[in-house]
């Protein structure tokens, strides 16, 4: 029987694009443990050339256990074109989950991740997700009564992003209903900030000068800090720190790297401040966690900081001052770890014990990442 050429036509597209007319990425996750809300991301170059027919401005992504739409972004990375497709998804232990591409307007995906620059304040820089906030601090603080070299926390009780409402009515140190900011850095590392660590000594830089967003939400928010040259024990350093900070999790992970000439390793240490009342440590050298559950602040709660490290620990040491993982930053390259809060106020993570198992369990998960494969 002779075929005409439409009816072929439509059988190539339908063998090119077997799945409601777009695709299929399978979402994979080896270990034990349940990973709730995860971003994970595929390359959007590769996802083209399997399915060239893609339209970055019309799909829509569906989990084809639940039929439930799941949000995602196209994350550039700084770059003018789409880099990688981002998706939150939620796979069992031992199992995955099959995403389906399908052609249609994707619904709007509520924000769950913001940064900025906040000149109104001093050159803050500040950015959140729906757990939990932060903010850095910038050259117009430098050299004030307020000047800290560390991160600071912003808790939370809320999942909407609350930074510019704070910053606008100008009280963010009073809790209205959706948290505040009581913590305090100080001439510290704060909330797990990353310095040079040589002869026993932190070698703080100045704040941070310059800034650059490279995504900004709705899933994942990336920026980059610099700081400008500082003296380390006769050692002229430069650092750029790269943050990233996903939806759904306590956790930033931190990219942090010194540039220098004459040395091949640079010592470094990673901080968390202590307090001056009792509180509950974590020092786990072999897994690379750091943690501590503050002492009650007050009609404020308590806040939980952690850290976890992907590279060799050298010591963990507590001093009159803070909590440090020493590890070793190699010239040029990126020196990645995690570091986070959380806050029992907000109802989910309320004592020690539960803040330290959520920190193992970050660890043991970046161990088996979710990985995503297109089919």
């Amino acid at each position: 029987m002779h075929k005409h050429p439409y009816f072929i036509l439509l059988l190539l597209f339908a063998l090119a694009f077997p799945v409601l007319g777009q695709g299929t990425i399978t979402v994979q996750n080896e270990a034990n443990v349940a990973r709730k809300e995860a971003v994970v991301g595929v390359s959007w170059k590769a996802l083209k050339a399997r399915y060239p027919a893609l339209d970055s401005a019309n799909f829509r992504l569906i989990d084809s256990r639940t039929k439930a739409e799941i949000p995602y972004q196209l994350e550039r990375v700084g770059e003018a074109s789409v880099q990688n497709l981002l998706m939150q998804v939620s796979v069992p232990g031992k199992s995955s989950v099959r995403v389906t591409i399908q052609k249609g307007k994707p619904a709007p995906v509520t924000a769950k991740t913001f940064a900025r620059y906040v000149p109104e304040r001093l050159d803050d820089f500040a950015w959140e997700n729906d757990k939990v906030a932060f903010r850095t601090y910038g050259k117009a603080l430098e050299g004030t009564k307020g000047d800290a070299y560390g991160l600071d926390v912003w808790v939370k009780r809320t999942d909407k992003l609350v930074i510019d409402d704070r910053y606008k009515r100008g009280k963010y140190h009073e809790d209205i209903g959706d948290g505040l900011d009581y913590y305090h850095v100080g001439q510290t590392l704060g909330a797990g900030n990353v310095m040079p660590y040589v002869d026993d000594s932190v070698y703080y830089s100045k704040n941070y000068h310059r800034w650059k967003v490279l995504d900004n939400g709705p899933i994942r928010t990336t920026f980059v800090l610099e700081y400008d040259e500082w003296d380390v024990n006769g050692l002229k350093v430069t650092a750029a720190k790269k943050i990233t900070l996903d939806a759904g999790t306590q956790m930033n992970r931190v990219e942090a790297t010194y540039r220098y000439t004459g040395s091949t390793n640079l010592p470094v240490a990673v901080g968390i401040i202590k307090r001056p009342e009792p509180g509950q440590m974590l020092l786990d050298e072999q897994r690379g966690v750091i943690a501590y559950w503050e002492p009650q602040h007050g009609p404020d709660g308590i806040t939980g900081v952690g850290t976890v490290l992907l590279t060799p620990v050298t010591g963990m040491k507590i001093t009159s001052e803070q909590l440090l993982a020493q590890s070793t930053s190699v010239q040029n390259e990126p020196f990645v770890y995690y570091t986070g809060a959380c806050w029992n106020k907000a109802g989910v993570i309320t004592d020690a014990p539960a803040w330290f198992a959520y920190l193992q369990a970050f660890k043991e998960a970046l161990a088996s990442p979710l990985v995503a494969r297109i089919n």
